[in-house]
């Protein structure tokens, strides 16, 4: 067997295909990755796939192989070029706390520029391997490490951080596609449903409280839900940060 049959098969583990076919138009992998991510921004990810592509290119499906083997592959390229839109957090003048807060509200922002990503992140299997997400990743090691974190530490950090901010805006993401789907704006679509989620709910006394609040007051047209979003989120991660602090759990 050869190294190449023995060596797990992605875009992160192999070099790209060399040379074209003279009737091949000379299109980069930047190319054929800027213009997927056009296609998944504006249309989703179902509606992404090698020939659209190509014919998006000015190219036949077949030309795109020289540089990706597959849609797979394309998709862990598209993906990680998401990616490197973030700024490695870097702790300033009060510590790596304010940049902490910083990259998680950066990267729910990415996210839900990106909605598409909310049903294929989890497909990306060897996505730790991108160059963007090796980058950002030592980012906030080095980051949590140089701030007192032991390295024990600082992997249970990375894994609760990412894992929260990215759970959280995926949801969100995905909850962003059925407004647009539904043709509603997101208090209409709310307003809509709160009545059935309330009766619903009735049978659990806890859970039907939490319905009881929302009221047409909380639901007014003039409501800025991206903004109530945003304040909860910035209060869930502050709770985060705080089991995290190396120095608050001193005291634990």
């Amino acid at each position: 067997m050869s190294e190449d049959e023995q060596q797990i098969q992605s875009v992160w583990t192999r070099q790209p295909a060399r040379g074209r076919r003279r009737d091949q138009p000379a299109l980069s992998r930047e190319q054929i990755v800027s213009e997927a991510l056009a296609l998944l921004d504006s249309e989703g990810s179902e509606a992404l796939s090698m020939r659209k592509l190509g014919a998006r290119l000015g190219a036949g499906a077949t030309s795109l192989y020289t540089h990706v083997a597959n849609k797979d592959e394309l998709m862990e390229l598209v993906t990680d070029a998401v990616f490197g839109e973030l700024t490695p957090p870097v702790a300033g003048p009060d510590g790596w706390r304010p940049a902490m807060v910083s990259f998680t509200r950066d990267l729910r922002e990415m996210m839900l520029r990106h909605p598409w990503l909310s049903t294929v992140l989890g497909e990306m299997g060897l996505l730790y391997l991108a160059p963007n997400m090796l980058r950002l990743n030592e980012s906030v090691l080095s980051l949590l490490e140089d701030a007192g974190f032991t390295p024990d530490d600082a992997d249970t950090a990375v894994t609760v951080i990412f894992s929260f901010v990215i759970g959280m805006a995926l949801s969100e993401a995905a909850a962003q596609v059925t407004f647009r789907r539904s043709g509603l704006t997101e208090v209409e679509w709310f307003r809509k449903l709160m009545p059935a989620a309330e009766v619903a709910a009735r049978p659990y006394p806890t859970l039907h409280r939490r319905y009881l609040k929302f009221d047409e007051q909380t639901l007014a047209p003039d409501v800025d839900m991206h903004q109530i979003r945003s304040s909860a989120f910035d209060i869930q991660v502050g709770r985060i940060l705080d089991g995290l602090d190396p120095e608050l759990r001193k005291d634990c």
